[in-house]
């Protein structure tokens, strides 16, 4: 069973989640949140697998909750964020701070059931191209990493890192590098392994951190 926290500050929306994740047979809620601080206190307690968590909630909001989570459970919960609009100027922020994605709050049952499963197995939800746009929308400062962070990747791993943060797929990807889709798939789990990251989002943004990518050049 995955095991899910909601943390919304609207009650109506927590309760429709609920009875949409005790419809399916592979969930069950083990809490809810009204705000921040709230979810970061039954993160804790209830060991869920996964966090359901809006951005915009009253004293500690949604981004400050999932930097707390991330630092006092590094090994907990995946966050996914909830958020009313695709470019949610808090979005890119929660993605820094840790989450592994997000999702509308429109978003249909069975496609929110996938997103949630798909975070529990470890997966990012959110399409490179997405993330990547956001990134361009936000992103207002020179890099705040050094591209020397990269030294530890091959000039192909590089060459890999480049193409996710510019929105392709792995088999985009291979595409374009005459390569398998498999060798592709080795290639992107040792970029996340060497630089520390969780999944395909967190590449994303390290990518425009360290100036790898620059938002506008395609």
């Amino acid at each position: 069973m995955i095991r899910v926290l909601l943390a919304d500050d609207q009650v109506l929306l927590r309760i429709g989640v609920r009875m949409i994740l005790e419809n399916a047979d592979d969930m069950i809620v083990v809490g809810e949140a009204g705000d921040g601080a709230e979810a970061v206190a039954l993160a804790a307690e209830a060991a869920p697998d996964v966090v359901l968590m809006d951005i915009r909630m009253p004293d500690v909001d949604g981004v400050e909750a999932t930097r707390r989570i991330r630092a006092e459970l590094p090994d907990g919960p995946r966050i996914l964020v909830l958020t009313t609009f695709d470019l949610d100027e808090y979005v890119y922020t929660a993605l820094r701070a840790g989450a592994c994605g997000f999702i509308l709050k429109d978003t249909l049952a069975p496609d929110l059931l996938s997103a949630i499963r798909a975070v529990a197995r470890g997966d990012a939800i959110v399409a490179p191209a997405v993330t990547r746009r956001l990134i361009e929308r936000h992103i207002d400062a020179p890099a705040p990493r050094s591209e020397s962070e990269l030294d530890d990747l091959t000039e192909r791993e590089r060459e890999v890192l480049e193409l996710i943060a510019r929105g392709l797929s792995n088999a985009e990807i291979a595409g374009r590098l005459f390569l398998t889709e498999g060798t592709v798939k080795g290639h992107v789990s040792r970029v996340l392994t060497k630089l520390g990251l969780r999944d395909r989002v967190q590449a994303v943004v390290f990518a425009y951190e360290c100036g790898l990518v620059r938002p506008g050049i395609a």
